[in-house]
């Protein structure tokens, strides 16, 4: 005879999403999935992209780490009404990422961010622009009473400063102040200024938190463009306050379903 059902915590259905481009997806996805695995009642589905309309529209939470991956219209139709309906979702660094190199024109060689995924981008609630060259800065906490930010203090990372051009109404519980332009990027000029870190946009019933935080790659990530990159890079991934800051998240997505 199976156990009554309030006796156990409830099965949680999570969707993660890890897949494109110039990071070390393999290293991304191992982590996330370890710090799933802590709690024994997240069942985890993992894909590349967002094509698996199906999962989504069965999951309790999401979490994507991407870069350079855009759902169809199909897929943002249905992760619009997902969150409508209370879904909780994470998204981590280049989630909010479109890139295109051109080839041609006065801008040829520079990246440009086309806006091609309007409704992906609001409800993201960002699209990322341009960053400048990976160096240190500083992170400051811009709510210390939001309980996702409590006793974090100030700290500084390595890692890409993301500029971004944002949508609607965020809570913003990390930001920096960037002072350096992109390089390399059609937008870059225009970036400088206060840029958020870490943030909340409200859904409907549901929201989606986003880090930026969380650049990683490996010696055979630039390819086809380069062959091997000489260091691996882990950047906020080699901190604790990083690791601290995806586990909070992830209790976050439980909450409601608790």
């Amino acid at each position: 005879m199976s156990e009554p059902a309030q006796s156990h915590p409830r099965r949680i259905d999570c969707v993660l999403v890890c897949g494109g481009v110039w990071h070390d997806m393999d290293f991304a996805r191992l982590e996330l999935l370890k710090l799933l695995a802590d709690d024994p009642a997240v069942r985890t589905r993992v894909f590349e992209d967002y094509e698996n309309i199906a999962a989504i529209e069965a999951a309790d939470i999401l979490i994507t780490y991407t870069c350079d991956v855009t759902p169809s219209l199909p897929a943002q139709e249905a992760l619009r009404a997902w969150l409508a309906r209370g879904g909780r979702w994470y998204a981590l660094h280049g989630t909010n990422s479109v890139l295109r190199l051109l080839d041609q024109g006065p801008n040829a060689g520079l990246w440009d961010a086309p806006r091609w995924a309007p409704l992906f981008m609001d409800m993201l609630g960002s699209q990322f622009i341009s960053h400048p060259p990976i160096a240190p800065y500083r992170v400051e906490v811009a709510d210390p009473a939001h309980p996702l930010v409590a006793g974090v203090e100030p700290f500084d990372t390595t890692d890409e400063l993301y500029h971004l051009e944002t949508h609607g109404n965020l809570h913003v519980l990390l930001d920096t102040c960037c002072t350096e332009p992109g390089t390399g990027f059609v937008e870059a000029a225009a970036a400088p200024g206060r840029h958020p870190v870490f943030y909340i946009k409200e859904h409907g019933q549901g929201a989606v938190l986003y880090l930026t935080l969380g650049h990683c790659r490996g010696h055979y990530d630039l390819q086809p463009m380069l062959d091997w990159w000489p260091s691996v890079d882990r950047c906020a991934w080699d901190l604790p306050v990083f690791h601290e800051l995806l586990r909070r998240g992830v209790a976050w997505l439980k909450e409601p379903l608790d």
